[in-house]
């Protein structure tokens, strides 16, 4: 009888004796706030527990259909909290620390990464992101496919000589229009397209002035295509004053693409070189 009693009270001795399991990353709800993040995430496998991201989470397209807790400064505690998000991932400096704070006291899981500005920086997210998730095999494997990416670009500037010079002009509307200096992503990607910048002797964006573009005078003018909508478009883009001395505007030399493909930094920079690369000299 002792025996028979037992045998019944040990599943319930085991249950309540056994430790609780935390919820395994792949089956926990995450906010990404950062495009470059967001893309990481989902090339890990994670993008099905993303349940929110923010305005520059644009790739993949299926982000663009989840809810969105805004951009930056404009991003409240109480969006995110509303989401009842398990953990949000966010670029360094992102959130405002009124809005960090408020998180930290609700005991939501915050964890901040640093936006990549080179290609160091991007191998270094995707190792930090690949850690955090636990899958560190998948962090390898993305960080290889983004070196076979960087061999292509460097097979192919082994067999070209020229090296133009060029500038990224941030645009935000007529009266909104700033030049990349030195310690951009821009200068980073010049370097790495084979390009020469010419935002040379100052930091960061400074307004774009006729006379620095004129003395700059650079062979292409980089865009982001929303920047380049926001001016009007290439004619916008002739209004500009002092472009029109420029070797740029004379030879055809406007580019423009998609922002977080030029400036995220993340697991596609390789082929985003090498397209700027081509497309300045094909």
């Amino acid at each position: 009888m002792k025996y028979t009693q037992l045998l019944f009270l040990l599943p319930l001795v085991l249950a309540c004796s056994s430790p609780k399991t935390e919820t395994p990353a792949n089956e926990k709800k995450l906010i990404t706030a950062g495009g470059t993040i967001t893309e990481i995430v989902h090339e890990l496998g994670y993008g099905s527990g993303i349940i929110a991201t923010d305005i520059t989470s644009t790739y993949p397209i299926t982000m663009q259909e989840l809810p969105s807790i805004g951009y930056r400064n404009q991003i409240k505690a109480e969006g995110i909290l509303a989401l009842g998000a398990d953990i949000l991932l966010v670029e360094k400096g992102y959130l405002t620390e009124d809005v960090v704070r408020q998180l930290k006291q609700a005991n939501v899981a915050l964890h901040e990464f640093e936006k990549p500005k080179d290609l160091n920086g991007t191998f270094r997210i995707i190792g930090e992101l690949a850690e955090f998730l636990q899958v560190p095999d998948r962090g390898e494997k993305l960080s290889g496919r983004l070196r076979e990416d960087i061999a292509d670009l460097e097979a192919y500037l082994a067999t070209v000589d020229r090296q133009p010079t060029a500038a990224f002009v941030m645009a935000r509307g007529t009266e909104t229009v700033f030049i990349a200096g030195e310690g951009t992503f821009a200068e980073s990607l010049f370097e790495l397209a084979g390009f020469r910048s010419v935002g040379k002797g100052f930091k960061d964006f400074i307004p774009l002035t006729p006379e620095a573009l004129i003395k700059m005078n650079p062979d292409y003018l980089l865009f982001f295509e929303s920047g380049l909508q926001s001016l009007g478009g290439l004619e916008g883009v002739r209004q500009i004053r002092g472009i029109e001395e420029t070797n740029a505007l004379k030879n055809n030399g406007i580019l423009a693409f998609d922002g977080l493909y030029l400036s995220g930094f993340g697991p596609r920079v390789g082929k985003a070189a090498l397209e700027l690369a081509k497309s300045a000299r094909n």
